[in-house]
């Protein structure tokens, strides 16, 4: 039972910290972002071309944005009462406000898209606000993120009655304030700094999320094809695309990065980790959407340039992140998967330059094998001998 009124806590620092899972508000709350993700992936479904990929992508950033922002602010001065309770239940109002507006979003329906967008942000703010009167240590922090966040939100509230295209002039100015925020910050964030067990685990919650749209696919594909050979090898060869991000995300995710910044002061590598996530869960849901495309294409019949350059290309998206995250010690600190990722993405790339003409399944199984030689890497670094030769794996 929530406590009806208790002010926001400090949930961060050595003398606070302790270890901490994602509660059953938060949870509860990631259920209307998955409602969102997969209207973002219908509407890629729909289109696939450079426009429609462009669109996804713009809709996209917002739908993580307050996601985030909802999830940072949990993680730094969550406090299960009943006010905040009814913040993030209006929170979770907007977000589903922006998921019923994401069909249309570059459309008719941007002005209600921006409106949720901002009545979400001005919620946050809220509640930044709220914590800087009840934790004076927070204030310059809380101050700073408030000002910044509701410049953000007012702009996309006045984009609401702005006609289109300039509408989304206000819309990337106030997503660049938006971001540009937490980085602007820094120097305040240092004694502020993410809790260690608590954030990996949202953000692998959130990469749930976004890998439940490519088993989403195999299953949505499969049940609109006759059970053919073909068919089911494919959906076998989707899964394992799954699975092996799945093995080689969650295989090396952990709290290094915010242990190193509090050691050594070094706050980027946390703004690191923040946002080389964007492109990495867009990689994931467009992949995705790819893997449903192969499915639902003709099985006998070349599979389509615009298909073929999304599964490669989105996976190669997803490649070239974790290959980011590797080298600068993001995930777990090592040279050689980092290589591994940025190899698998240059041949990614190499397949869908090249593979013109092949069929759907010999594409997806070529993803597939890439996929799976990363799993396969990280096993064979992994083994107990080479551990004792190489220290940074």
């Amino acid at each position: 039972m929530a406590n009806f009124l208790q002010p926001p806590r400090l949930r961060i620092g050595e003398d606070t910290e302790e270890e901490r899972h994602a509660t059953w508000l938060e949870l509860f709350y990631d259920l209307v972002f998955v409602v969102a993700v997969s209207q973002l992936a219908h509407n890629l479904n729909e289109d696939i071309s450079l426009s429609g990929l462009f669109g996804f992508v713009v809709l996209f950033i917002p739908v993580w944005w307050s996601w985030i922002g909802t999830t940072f602010y949990a993680n730094r001065f969550d406090s299960d009462d009943v006010g905040h309770r009814l913040l993030i239940g209006i929170q979770m109002l907007t977000a589903a406000a922006m998921a019923i507006n994401i069909h249309h979003g570059l459309g008719e329906s941007s002005p209600g898209f921006a409106i949720s967008y901002a009545l979400g942000r001005a919620v946050l703010v809220i509640e930044y606000v709220r914590a800087g009167r009840h934790i004076p240590s927070a204030r310059p922090l809380t101050t700073r993120y408030a000002i910044g966040f509701a410049i953000a939100a007012l702009l996309w509230l006045i984009s609401a009655s702005v006609p289109i295209p300039w509408r989304f002039g206000f819309w990337t100015l106030g997503i660049i304030i938006d971001f540009a925020t937490p980085l602007k910050g820094h120097k305040f964030q240092v004694g502020l700094l993410p809790h260690a067990s608590h954030l990996p685990e949202r953000f692998g919650l959130f990469t749930i999320i976004v890998l439940g749209e490519a088993i989403i696919a195999v299953v949505n594909g499969v049940s609109e094809q006759k059970w053919d050979t073909l068919t089911v090898i494919s959906a076998i060869f989707g899964l394992i695309i799954a699975f092996s991000w799945w093995w080689v995300y969650f295989d090396n995710l952990g709290g290094k990065p915010i242990e190193t910044a509090r050691t050594e002061g070094k706050v980027g590598v946390v703004n690191l980790w923040l946002y080389t996530h964007l492109p990495l869960v867009i990689g994931i849901t467009a992949a995705g959407v790819g893997v449903e495309q192969i499915l639902l294409s003709k099985a006998t019949l070349a599979l389509p340039d615009s298909q073929r350059w999304l599964i490669c290309g989105s996976v190669a998206l997803c490649s070239l992140a974790v290959s980011i995250l590797h080298r600068f010690g993001v995930i777990r600190y090592c040279k050689i998967r980092s290589q591994y990722r940025l190899g698998g993405a240059v041949v990614l790339l190499a397949i869908a330059i090249f593979g013109k003409g092949l069929l759907p399944v010999a594409v997806i199984a070529l993803v597939a094998v890439v996929s799976a030689i990363q799993v396969v890497q990280d096993l064979y670094q992994s083994r107990p001998t080479t551990r004792l030769v190489d220290p940074e794996i």
